[in-house]
């Protein structure tokens, strides 16, 4: 949970939240009545992310108001089928992260991946009513394994990084390859290919730029 997550300021006695009414009695992890967008600013390197409402990102002129409302479209319609994807595989899409930004033509273009686990998080559909039921954290997929083995050694923003042990990363590898799995229903296989990995990126991304 981040400074600019719904819960951290409803449990710190916030009630308007990006812009939303929330009222009292609301529980972690309880879903709520409808999507909503929760946009924040792109920090700066080692800043955080700042959240503000859509009358600010008006009122700032970060986008017009048609670009704003074309945004919200096309992240609900993009969270709606990652939800129904997610569902098919027995998961539930809880939130997620899109990244937007304007081309040298003024369109609006999304970035980055979407639905990884790098940016959403998912819960086990079979057991999320029982462990909500008896107050307990949902059945996830624990992405920040690694996360927390670097952060109880040193701080990630400022210092420089121990080296992992291969143990750790291969955890770090199961974790990921269990989510591919589950998310796509496709088996993982390991590329034979000798091309390091950052050239074949950029070669899979050369056809879309």
């Amino acid at each position: 949970t981040t400074a600019t997550s719904v819960w951290s300021m409803y449990k710190a006695g916030r009630r308007e939240i990006y812009g939303f009414h929330f009222p009292d009695g609301l529980r972690e992890n309880e879903k709520l009545p409808q999507t909503i967008v929760t946009p924040t600013t792109k920090a700066r390197d080692g800043e955080h992310d700042e959240p503000v409402t859509a009358e600010e990102i008006i009122g700032r002129g970060l986008l017009t108001p048609p670009q704003w409302a074309e945004v919200t479209e096309r992240a609900l319609a993009l969270f709606a089928r990652g939800r129904d994807i997610a569902a098919a595989r027995g998961l539930i899409l809880v939130d997620t992260k899109y990244e937007f930004g304007l081309d040298r033509g003024g369109q609006i273009v999304l970035a980055d991946e979407i639905h990884t686990p790098d940016s959403s998080r998912y819960w086990f559909a079979e057991t999320y009513p029982r462990r909500f039921a008896a107050g307990k954290p949902p059945d996830s997929f624990d992405k920040d394994f690694l996360r927390r083995w670097v952060a109880a050694r040193c701080d990630p923003y400022r210092d420089p990084i121990p080296p992992i042990p291969r143990e750790v990363v291969a955890e770090t590898a199961r974790v990921y390859i269990d989510a591919f799995e589950r998310i796509t229903g496709d088996s993982f296989s390991v590329s034979q290919s000798e091309t390091p990995v950052l050239q074949r990126i950029r070669a899979n991304l050369s056809r879309y730029f």
